[in-house]
Order: structure tokens, then sequence, then C-alpha cells
């Protein structure tokens, strides 16, 4: 796994956390923490597209952070465990992951 990569699913992981403020963000200091999340988590994003295709960086990204949302939100927060819901994330995972494999870097952007 290279860079490029690992910003991606680093940039996901932050999307779990400012998912997860949006919701419980409940005074000035809160939000200003989503807020920055928000700005360093498509920071990372917009770095990983400039060698990894938009539509594949941006699926895995949401992938990664709609998995982790739902996730967390059972663990910690206390949302309804559901076999369902659980089935789809690992559909959703499997996507992501064949998104992946089959997504090559390109030394330079097309058109650059």
């Amino acid at each position: 796994m290279n860079r490029n990569w690992i910003l991606i699913i680093i940039a996901g992981l932050i999307e779990i956390l400012w998912a997860m403020g949006l919701k419980h963000s409940t005074n000035l200091i809160t939000w200003a923490g989503t807020i920055i999340l928000i700005y360093l988590s498509f920071v990372l994003l917009m770095q990983a597209t400039k060698k990894v295709a938009v539509a594949t960086t941006y699926a895995v990204f949401t992938g990664i952070g709609t998995a982790g949302t739902v996730i967390v939100e059972m663990v910690v927060f206390g949302e309804p465990f559901s076999w369902t819901k659980i089935f789809f994330i690992l559909l959703l995972l499997v996507g992501v992951i064949g998104l992946k494999l089959i997504s090559k870097e390109s030394g330079e952007k097309e058109g650059a």
C-alpha cells in the first residue's frame, strides 16, 4: 500500500469522526473541532486524487466513512444492532476493496 491509499484511509477514518461530530456537537468548541476535521479529511482526499482516480478515491473514502460511522454508532452510542446492517456494510466493503484492487495509480493525471 502506498502513500495515496494511506491518505484515503486516513481521510475516511477522519470522516467517521466528523460525521459523529455533526450529530453530537453541542457547543462552539465541538462544532469547531468538527469543522476542522471536515477540512482535514478533504485536504487529505484532494492530495490522494492527484494520483488515484477521483471516482475510486471518493467511493473508498465514503465507503470507509459510511461503514465506520454505522459501526461506531452501534458500538459506542447504542444504535440498535441489526444483521441486515452488518450484511450491507460487508457488501459495501466488498465493493470498496474491489475498487481498490482494480484501480491503478497514474504517474500524472490525464490531460495535465
